[in-house]
């Protein structure tokens, strides 16, 4: 039995992804032994070379990708052998050889192909008719001096009424289905064609014959060199096919493409390429055998699997930056201490209100109608006015969805009178309330509010995103939130892997108190299950809030492996261990206290502000080696360890500009070119920015606009969330289109 050795796994990675191999060796076992990534990259810098987590996470998909790979590789080599191919010992040496060196799945399935079961086809209906022998005899050397009359005489030796077979010619017409079969099934040649038409080959996109004024216009008549297409055009276009508005294909040089079959599949097999050869009767017969074959068979398959990569390359591109927008949005910084009025807009249904306190407590839900066709302008007034005295708001949040606009001026006109009654001006946000239908109709918000109607749910969602966008927004599937392109059109399941990554990575970076956390929050903390979450909220609600991390430990079936992973992650404000508010992790307890008693110990240095700053200013001094020593940790996580103790507390979102808050109304109308604005980013996507300037609809920054510079992608000089000011230079009223300019304005 054949046995494939299994390969060094690190050594492969770290050469694709430029790493140590120990570095990579490191991870993989830290992976094997449960850790996650967020631990890793964390608390195990040491081991791993300081890797990050997208670095970690690359490794994680990389080894997938091998052992997978490694797998089917035996899985093909079994079933050769339970086929009975490896009978001759040459074919075995040769396969097994090949797998071996194979080094992508196109690669093994390609070896495989000639010996994979078909359904039927016109090669395997000939065979069945007994003609393979007569097929390896066309291909043999010596046919290149026989003329047509002794090759008919031959095939006609295999005519056979019973079969099927009637005549020499419907013989030789089987053999020639066998042959071009074999050339389409051939390893090489597909490698080599696929390789070819990437380099060479250009997409066509043409209207369907139903011509119709649609989103599709720009690719009526598209052309692109594969090679040069890009990621969000791949997309664009098999959306337009699917939905009948296009028709796609791919073309290459012909005449190439012949002359190099023709190369090796005639004149390499009868070792010569003579002009008398290539007069011979069976050159030009078996020539048409090699195009019957590319047309046939090799060209369709060939460009189904070519407008299958460049969709998975579409699809990888299309999840990175809906993952790197989320994690943006993530990433705003939280408005604390903060009463907001939630405001779900709405015409027929009328406004949604809700008040929430500086938690996040609901206080009172109220619905109004000041928009279309109801116009309840006056009694709407008086409801948020009362609102807005009562409860002395702070902020006001926006949904900006359908009647966003409307419900803007409204409220803008709210905000002025309330100004002139009490002098207290209360700045409003247009907040993105994508994902909140999706949370007001979950079993979630149905066991927070039971007693609230869905449509008043989403107004609550609304006044949280302002308050805390991470909290409120871990309650939804990420694929909600509203911040990617063709979310829809990608591998739901490889979307679903990445975006929660991307949370997860997102909250262990914050933290999470662990008194205070949702259990949606909890659920995204490394290490932590359904069931483990599911008994911390059911401890904290039986026992009351946690006074340490330690008392975790009595929490059931919270065993140590994951108490290690997640403890980190937890926070605990004003709990009995002051480290316990920070980010060390309690593994470097005992080193850190023997560090601070020298100074009084912990709880005295963190009560007193300015003893604080004289401690963490000595530490500072302190050479980072010798404090390593001293601590017996390495100097990555020392390093960590005086960034923690130096900022208690303290939440990475802190360093992010705080959201736009406005008090006045724009329209398009208010718009002239040349004018500059102020807006949030709300989208990024492959051709530029989605901004947010106060009108009805964002205004696009194409790319090209983004900087007085060349900008290889917007993602280089914009993010979701990021505060910019642009200049009109393209309004559409009719479209509702805004073209906006970042060229010679400072961000």
């Amino acid at each position: 039995m054949t046995t494939l050795v299994e390969p060094d796994y690190a050594h492969g990675i770290a050469l694709q992804l430029n790493m140590k191999k120990s570095q990579v060796s490191s991870a993989i076992q830290l992976f094997e032994q449960g850790n996650t990534i967020p631990f890793i990259a964390r608390y195990r810098k040491e081991m791993t070379g300081e890797l990050d987590e997208n670095q970690l996470r690359d490794i994680q998909a990389q080894f997938h990708l091998q052992t997978t790979l490694y797998q089917r590789k035996c899985d093909v080599i079994r079933l050769l052998e339970e086929q009975g191919i490896f009978t001759d010992e040459q074919v075995e040496k040769q396969v097994t050889l090949a797998i071996t060196a194979a080094t992508t799945m196109a690669e093994v399935e390609d070896i495989y192909r000639p010996y994979r079961p078909k359904r039927k086809t016109r090669a395997s209906v000939a065979k069945e008719r007994g003609l393979e022998p007569l097929s390896a005899w066309f291909i043999q050397k010596e046919r290149i001096h026989d003329d047509r009359e002794t090759i008919v005489r031959y095939a006609d030796q295999f005519v056979n009424v019973d079969l099927g077979i009637e005549t020499a010619e419907e013989a030789m017409s089987g053999a020639a289905d066998i042959i071009a079969e074999m050339i389409a099934d051939d390893a090489d040649t597909r490698s080599w064609l696929r390789q070819w038409t990437f380099a060479h080959g250009v997409l066509h996109s043409v209207a369907t014959d139903a011509v119709v004024e649609s989103v599709y216009e720009v690719y009526y008549a598209f052309e692109v060199l594969l090679h040069k297409i890009l990621p969000h055009h791949i997309l664009a276009l098999n959306r337009g096919e699917r939905e009948g508005f296009l028709r796609i294909s791919i073309t290459i040089q012909q005449e190439e493409v012949r002359s190099q079959l023709i190369q090796r599949h005639v004149a390499t097999r009868y070792g010569q390429n003579s002009i008398e050869a290539q007069e011979s009767w069976i050159w030009l017969w078996l020539t048409d055998v090699v195009v019957d074959a590319y047309k046939r068979l090799l060209a369709p398959s060939i460009e189904r699997e070519i407008r299958n990569e460049l969709t998975d390359r579409g699809e990888d591109r299309a999840i990175e930056i809906f993952g790197a927008n989320l994690r943006n949005l993530l990433m705003q910084p939280p408005l604390r201490g903060k009463k907001v009025l939630g405001v779900d807009p709405a015409y027929r249904t009328g406004c949604k209100l809700a008040v929430v306190d500086d938690t996040g407590k609901l206080l009172e839900t109220a619905v109004i109608y000041p928009t279309p066709p109801q116009n309840k302008v006056e009694a709407a007034k008086k409801t948020v006015l009362d609102m807005l005295k009562q409860y002395e708001i702070d902020l006001i949040a926006i949904g900006n969805g359908t009647a966003s606009r409307e419900t803007e001026t409204f409220i803008s006109q709210c905000v002025k009178e309330y100004q002139e009654q009490t002098a207290r001006l209360v700045p409003y946000a247009i907040v993105s309330e994508a994902g909140a239908s999706v949370y007001s109709a979950s079993v979630l918000a149905g066991e927070e509010f039971p007693d609230l109607d869905v449509s008043e749910r989403s107004a609550i969602s609304i006044a949280r995103r302002l308050q805390d966008p991470l909290a409120e927004l871990v309650k939804i599937d990420p694929k909600s939130v509203g911040v990617g392109q063709y979310q829809h059109d990608v591998a739901q399941k490889k979307l679903d892997g990445q975006l929660s990554a991307v949370v997860e990575s997102a909250v262990n970076q914050v933290g999470v108190d662990v008194n205070t956390a949702s259990a949606s929050l909890l659920s995204y903390v490394a290490g932590l299950n359904k069931t483990a979450v599911k008994n911390i909220v059911h401890y904290r609600e039986e026992n009351g809030r946690f006074t340490s991390r330690s008392k975790l430990a009595k929490v059931p079936r919270l065993g140590p492996k994951t108490l290690e992973q997640c403890v980190g992650f937890l926070r605990i404000p004003d709990g009995e261990e002051p480290l316990d508010a920070t980010s060390i992790h309690p593994e470097s307890y005992p080193a850190v206290h023997a560090l601070l008693a020298r100074f009084g110990g912990a709880k005295a240095i963190f009560a007193n502000p300015q003893t604080h700053a004289t401690v963490m200013q000595e530490l500072r001094s302190m050479p980072i080696a010798r404090l390593s020593d001293e601590l017996g940790q390495g100097i990555p996580t020392v390093k960590d360890i005086l960034d923690a103790l130096e900022r208690p507390g303290r939440d990475p979102r802190e360093d992010v500009d705080p959201p736009l808050l406005r008090t006045d109304v724009l329209t398009v109308e208010d718009l002239e070119i040349g004018m500059v604005l102020t807006g949030t980013v709300r989208n990024v996507v492959d051709f530029g920015a989605f901004v947010d300037v106060g009108v009805k609809n964002d205004g696009l920054v194409h790319i090209s606009q983004m900087a007085d510079q060349f900008v290889k992608h917007p993602m280089d000089v914009v993010a979701v969330g990021d505060i910019v000011q642009v200049s009109v230079i393209q309004i559409d009223v009719q479209k509702g289109r805004l073209g906006l300019s970042m060229k010679s304005v400072a961000k």
